[in-house]
């Protein structure tokens, strides 16, 4: 549905509060000026604008975005005349809570005679956006003193005799968006794409026309709210697969509590991002945007860097202890242990102790130059969206370093990053995720895992699945494989349950703030959607 609003429009009643009017005059000796660099040979110093012309043109800024328009009126020339088009301006347009910076005043005309004064103004255009732009006063000595000469183009510059501006509103249900098949988005059905894509859908969207004064026709567009318009002006083009975004939705709200949870889940051979889904949905995408310490799920990358170096086999002797002293004391969860345990049932019970007492078999910084060489993390990635890289900084002591190994210390990840370390594992192969087609990507130079570490990474997932701590999986059909991560966020607060896990076609991340553990919280999740890829299959 379209709906149009004009000239006055709804009657609402704004309270704006008083907003400051900041700007870049510069003091001069005489008054005030631009700022201008060292003076050449022989050349005269520049005029400066008189201060009580800029100060009148800053207050009539100030009044106007306070929302007292018959003040700012009585500081022009045509007090009636301005203040009426204010007020047609801001109740056509909706808009609230305006935002005018001044810039550097300049001189107008002879010494003396006025100044110019340029703005940037900000105009929130009510559940819309922000219409930005800029414009200029003009103030001239009057016989009432200093005022702002009023001229239809000081509000906007392409506001005259001739046009006006009129506010355009849409509601639709369609995020103008289609998934991986060319098959439009609904927001009814996938409400996480909304803040995902950036999309209005189930929202308002709309824009700001100019048009004729007598006859409406449209002339052009000030500014539209909203998506931006893909190839040719059509939908925005996702690798989105409809199928497995619906039942990463539902498996989310279904197990996650009403707790903030953030889901990925790409496909192995193209790093094609096929659903991301948030709790609450609708709202933060921590998916692809939050910081996180990626707990045990780190280990995935650890364990390829040090299977990689000959540093472990799975069937290394590496004792499971309580307690591992390393300038504080490390645990595992519940403070189990496992005397004489291999690496192998080390890693499929997630055993910390284990990984910290294996931190001398690599260098300071070779996880970050590892993870950076083999799983792309590090270098920016573009995947149509906003996303936040993640980071896997050179420890600065023996204590961080023993934390960083079990995904601890200052690593952060989301559930994007640890979805395609997922994948890059047990391919071998990292693919930089994509979730709108047609993104430019940035080139991530990366080197393929050895396919020796890529058969035991499998191992090892799979037999967590079965023998270790994700058995919550265990039922699902396939050979599915899984690492599980408690994080730890403070010390007496509760942790962040991850789990990181991959079928035949797709690897999934999921976090859930809050939880206890990673299988207890995020392992429900990953069984029912992956239950569901199973029985379904991944578009091709």
């Amino acid at each position: 549905m379209t709906t149009h609003r004009a000239g006055v429009g709804r009657a609402r009643r704004r309270r704006w509060p008083a907003v400051a009017v900041t700007g870049a005059l510069v003091a001069g000796a005489a008054g005030w000026a631009v700022a201008y660099g060292p003076l050449k040979k022989g050349e005269e110093p520049p005029r400066t604008a008189d201060p009580e012309a800029v100060r009148t043109a800053q207050a009539f800024l100030s009044r106007w975005a306070a929302g007292d328009l018959q003040a700012a009126a009585r500081l022009t020339d045509a007090p009636a005349k301005a203040e009426e088009t204010l007020r047609n301006f801001t109740a056509g347009l909706e808009i609230t809570k305006p935002v005018l910076t001044a810039g550097a005043a300049r001189v107008d005309g002879e010494a003396g005679a006025g100044a110019r004064v340029p703005y940037r103004a900000k105009m929130p255009v009510a559940e819309l956006g922000t219409w930005s732009y800029g414009s200029e006063l003009a103030v001239a000595r009057t016989e009432s003193g200093w005022r702002v000469r009023w001229e239809l183009p000081l509000i906007h510059p392409q506001l005259n005799d001739k046009q006006r501006f009129k506010l355009v509103e849409e509601e639709s249900a369609e995020l103008a968006a289609v998934d991986r098949d060319g098959k439009a988005i609904s927001a009814a059905e996938h409400p996480s794409l909304v803040s995902v894509l950036g999309l209005g859908g189930g929202k308002p969207r709309g824009e700001v026309q100019v048009v004729d004064r007598i006859t409406g026709e449209t002339r052009s567009t000030a500014v539209r709210f909203g998506p931006d318009p893909g190839e040719g002006g059509g939908p925005l083009r996702t690798t989105i697969d409809a199928r497995i975004q619906r039942a990463a939705e539902k498996a989310l709200a279904r197990h996650a509590d009403g707790r903030n949870a953030g889901l990925v889940a790409v496909r192995i051979d193209s790093g094609e991002v096929v659903a991301v889904a948030n709790g609450p949905a609708g709202g933060f995408n921590r998916a692809f945007q939050g910081t996180y310490a990626p707990g045990s799920t780190w280990k995935v990358v650890t364990t390829a860097a040090l299977l990689a170096k000959g540093a472990v086999t799975p069937e290394s002797r590496v004792d499971c202890p309580k307690y591992l002293t390393v300038g504080k004391q490390f645990h595992n969860v519940e403070t189990s242990e496992i005397p004489g345990a291999t690496f192998r049932e080390d890693f499929i019970h997630s055993c910390n102790t284990a990984f910290v007492a294996l931190r001398g078999r690599l260098a300071n910084d070779e996880m970050t130059v590892f993870a950076k060489d083999y799983f792309g993390i590090g270098p920016e990635w573009k995947t149509g969206v906003g996303s936040v890289d993640a980071e896997v900084p050179v420890p600065a002591s023996e204590t961080e370093k023993a934390a960083a190994l079990f995904g601890q210390g200052r690593l952060r990840t989301n559930p994007l990053a640890m979805a395609s370390a997922t994948a890059t594992a047990v391919s071998g192969t990292f693919h930089q995720p994509l979730l709108v087609k047609g993104t430019e990507q940035p080139a991530v130079a990366t080197k393929p895992l050895p396919s020796g570490v890529v058969k035991q990474l499998r191992s090892l997932m799979r037999d967590t699945v079965t023998d270790g701590s994700a058995k919550v999986l265990a039922g699902v059909p396939g050979q599915v494989g899984a690492k599980t991560g408690t994080a730890e966020v403070t010390e007496d607060g509760n942790n962040n349950g991850w789990l990181v896990a991959y079928d035949d076609e797709i690897a999934v991340a999921c976090v859930v703030e809050g939880a206890e553990s990673g299988s207890g919280s995020a392992g429900p999740v990953l069984r029912d959607l992956l239950a569901e890829s199973a029985g379904g299959g991944a578009a091709g």
